[in-house]
């Protein structure tokens, strides 16, 4: 089940210059990892609601709904918080010609968005990631210091990352030492 309270809410990091970087919390959505026969693709993506991408790190979008590719045989899937009971329902009638595994894991991830033209350089102070190969509309399951998030590219300048509520505040303050860092020109 959601919690409609989480340790974020409301935070936010912002340089005073021309807004280089903007760190707040993300909105609040309905969450869910999925694990489904690569085969059943076409009937898991009529149940979500948006095309299930079948390439590994890619992105797809419908409706207010979005699915990343995590890996062979995995999504995460993200959709509006009223979209929740509807998402359940459809997979859970599903389930009886495509075996699968729709768990809910909005109670246990939190949001962060990460945006501007300094946001590359706050995410690589924990993150030992390519971003120089990671194209817009991608996704990846990677670290961040010692914990372990969900990282989605919309934008050159516009991220995500979803992390286990009890990472937050670890992964928040690492954040915010790395915009003082980029405020005194670290």
């Amino acid at each position: 089940m959601l919690q409609e309270r989480h340790p974020l809410m409301g935070q936010r990091i912002s340089l005073a210059e021309r807004s280089a970087l903007v760190i707040h919390d993300a909105e609040d959505c309905s969450r869910f990892n999925l694990r489904i026969a690569p085969e059943n693709l076409r009937a898991a993506s009529k149940a979500f609601g948006c095309a299930l991408p079948a390439t590994i790190s890619a992105t797809a979008s419908s409706g207010g709904r979005q699915a990343l590719c995590l890996g062979p045989d995995e999504w995460q899937l993200y959709a509006p918080v009223a979209d929740s009971h509807a998402i359940e329902a459809a997979f859970a009638a599903l389930y009886a010609s495509c075996p699968h595994s729709l768990v809910d894991v909005g109670h246990r991830e939190i949001g962060i968005a990460v945006e501007g033209a300094a946001a590359v350089h706050a995410l690589r102070s924990a993150c030992a990631f390519d971003f120089d190969t990671m194209a817009s509309g991608t996704g990846v399951r990677t670290l961040f210091n010692k914990a372990q998030i969900i990282l989605i590219r919309h934008d050159e300048h516009r991220f995500r990352i979803e992390v286990w509520r009890s990472f937050a505040d670890f992964v928040w303050g690492l954040l915010q030492a790395a915009s003082r860092e980029i405020a005194l020109g670290i």
